[in-house]
């Protein structure tokens, strides 16, 4: 990606977080990555080319910071849980992504063309996780169900936790206690 492409992508990322996709304008990501408007149209064709590689954008992004905070897993068990957990760290990035991604999935019921990217994103998410819960046990298809159930509760707790519906404590509490729910499901 080229340098200017990836500060217009941070330049919509911090728009979005603050202020929404609906009421987006491309003059508002322009005046924040200090650049005209002509170049983010030159870089992206128009306002749902930005929105698509903004997703891909947040995708990538929390795909590295996951990997990061599991990275040092002693056990598969450990992995999946700092592979979830990693969705609750109290840092920028991670309250951006999160936010975005929420304001994306909420704007896809209106804007049919942001469905596809962000059902494949969400499907790549689904499949980390279940891979990782396949490791821990071979539960096959119902892996793939306790990833699903995992991921979504992920991103409902995350939206609690950034609206203030809930305390960071709590949420990962939540999350702790689903997670060794779903294994022992599984008999993992």
């Amino acid at each position: 990606m080229f340098e200017r492409q990836q500060k217009i992508l941070e330049a919509a990322v911090r728009v979005i977080a603050r202020s929404g996709v609906r009421g987006l304008r491309v003059e508002k990501i322009a005046a924040e990555a200090g650049i005209s408007t002509s170049l983010i149209y030159y870089h992206f064709t128009n306002r749902t080319g930005l929105l698509r590689k903004t997703l891909e954008f947040v995708s990538d992004r929390a795909a590295a910071y996951t990997e990061e905070a599991s990275a040092d897993a002693a056990d598969p068990r450990a992995e999946l849980e700092l592979m979830l957990f990693g969705e609750f760290q109290e840092t920028q990035a991670v309250r951006e992504n999160s936010t975005v991604w929420g304001e994306l999935r909420a704007s896809a019921v209106f804007t049919p063309e942001l469905r596809e990217p962000l059902a494949a994103a969400t499907r790549i998410w689904v499949d980390e996780v279940a891979d990782v819960i396949r490791s821990v046990d071979s539960a096959g298809v119902e892996a793939e169900d306790a990833a699903e159930r995992l991921t979504s509760l992920v991103e409902g707790l995350s939206e609690r936790w950034l609206s203030g519906s809930m305390d960071l404590d709590r949420a990962r509490g939540l999350l702790r206690g689903a997670i060794a729910l779903e294994l022992d499901r599984l008999g993992a």
